[in-house]
């Protein structure tokens, strides 16, 4: 019997591409020292030379099949993030970081009428059926599997033939062919394409759980974003009881798309109303404090802006911020001392987003500068109001996208009055029951509110 041969590659942990021979520096993407050492088999090559070769069709014959129908998860918020339901044949990658509820949020999609195939290749299945139990899933449509190698795994796909197929997590599977463990850079690139060839082969969706770095991205190579057709993050930490389901990357979808979720003990619950969550406590009459309709994908919530200004007790006053961007909000401080000769260089700064939400929508600019001044001043802002408005270095306020569906959002819970752009104040936004305050500069805005 002939011995099978090996090859020794190189793979980068950076771009993920393949060389023959070692390099010092990645001629791909430029990097030093990124290239690591891994075995391939002659079996491998034989393997995919006999693969089989699919005509051509053409467009007509493609769309004749009715291409694009979704199916419910029985998550509405699920559905909203993928943009409008799961695609037969798409390849969703999940992350988040550990025990945030990737597991949980996975499980429970067996919950609805899918036929689902869940391959718990870090748990046993006696451990994915008690948990099953607490959140109170009895189906016979859910299939449970621990096989981690993705051969016995695309056997288990052929025999149980689901609609969706459930991989927790892309770390923990393996290909016996490559000589690496699993978890490595080469497994999770060969088991990822071959996840991805099976999805499209069999027209199955297939949802990967992926582990994340301590800087927060999915771990292993760059490439595995991009090869999947959905990159889907759940955000949230310990101190708050929800959690944010975003869509990244969404090639049959809109992207920033959120969902909302409430941490319970018997699973994770659909939010309907998400800015009812984020004003629940809100403070009023307090001051420092605004109201801004923010925009997640097509979904407007309102969040409560906190600021605290208060004078400096060292030679470099702070400026800390939580839900915002660090660098914006120093620009801001400066437009507010320059343009309307407000002292902050002797002054600590403090900004926050109440209930963890983070916003890098500029339209925010406007909202966090008047919390500031209001601190400032001591002077609160009026109930009932939303502020809104894209904030320019010469204190000019620049209009803002997508204003209707925010002013809605904010006269459907009760809100009264808005301060928005001038260039935003057209036949449109006038219909809205709100009264509304157009403003061009930072002056204008001073004037209305103080």
């Amino acid at each position: 019997m002939a011995k099978i041969k090996s090859k020794i590659h190189y793979l980068c942990s950076d771009c993920g591409d393949e060389f023959p021979k070692w390099h010092g520096q990645c001629p791909s993407c430029k990097e030093w020292g990124t290239l690591s050492e891994f075995k391939v088999t002659g079996k491998r090559s034989s393997l995919r030379s006999k693969a089989l070769i699919q005509n051509s069709r053409s467009l007509t014959e493609v769309l004749a099949g009715n291409p694009g129908e979704r199916f419910n998860t029985g998550m509405s918020e699920v559905d909203r993030v993928l943009g409008g339901g799961l695609l037969s044949g798409s390849l969703i990658l999940l992350g988040g970081n550990p025990g945030v509820g990737k597991s949980t949020l996975a499980l429970q999609l067996g919950n609805g009428d899918l036929k689902i195939l869940y391959v718990t290749a870090e748990e046993s299945e006696d451990q994915v059926a008690i948990r099953a139990k607490r959140l109170g899933i009895q189906s016979d449509q859910l299939h449970l599997s621990g096989e981690n190698e993705i051969h016995a795994i695309e056997s288990h796909i052929s025999t149980v033939n689901p609609q969706l197929v459930v991989v927790d997590s892309i770390q923990t599977i393996y290909n016996e062919e490559l000589d690496s463990i699993a978890g490595s850079i080469s497994q999770i690139r060969e088991c990822g394409q071959q996840l991805l060839s099976i999805s499209k082969q069999k027209n199955v969706a297939i949802l990967i759980i992926g582990h994340v770095t301590k800087e927060g991205t999915i771990a292993g190579p760059k490439m595995l974003e991009h090869m999947v057709d959905t990159v889907l993050y759940l955000e949230g930490d310990d101190r708050h009881d929800h959690r944010i389901l975003r869509s990244v990357k969404n090639r049959f979808g809109p992207t920033h798309e959120v969902g909302i979720f409430q941490m319970e003990p018997d699973g994770l619950s659909e939010v309907s109303n998400p800015s009812e969550l984020f004003l629940a406590e809100r403070s009023e009459n307090i001051p420092g404090t605004s109201i801004f309709p923010s925009l997640e994908g097509t979904r407007p919530i309102l969040v409560e802006v906190q600021a605290l200004v208060s004078n400096a007790n060292y030679g470099t006053p702070q400026r800390n911020v939580n839900g915002f961007d660090y660098k914006r909000l120093s620009m801001l401080l400066a437009v507010l001392e320059k343009r309307m000769k407000t002292p902050m260089g002797s002054k600590d700064v403090f900004v926050n987003l109440v209930g963890g939400l983070r916003v890098d929508d500029p339209a925010a600019d406007l909202s966090i500068l008047c919390s500031v001044a209001s601190s400032s001043r001591d002077q609160s802002i009026p109930d009932g109001m939303i502020i809104i408005g894209e904030v320019g270095l010469a204190g000019e306020i620049r209009s803002v996208g997508q204003i209707d569906k925010r002013l809605q959002e904010a006269s459907a819970l009760g809100f009264t009055h808005a301060i928005i752009p001038n260039g935003n104040y057209n036949e449109k936004t006038k219909k809205i029951k709100i009264t509304l305050h157009p403003a061009k500069t930072v002056q204008n805005v001073f004037g209305i509110i103080f």
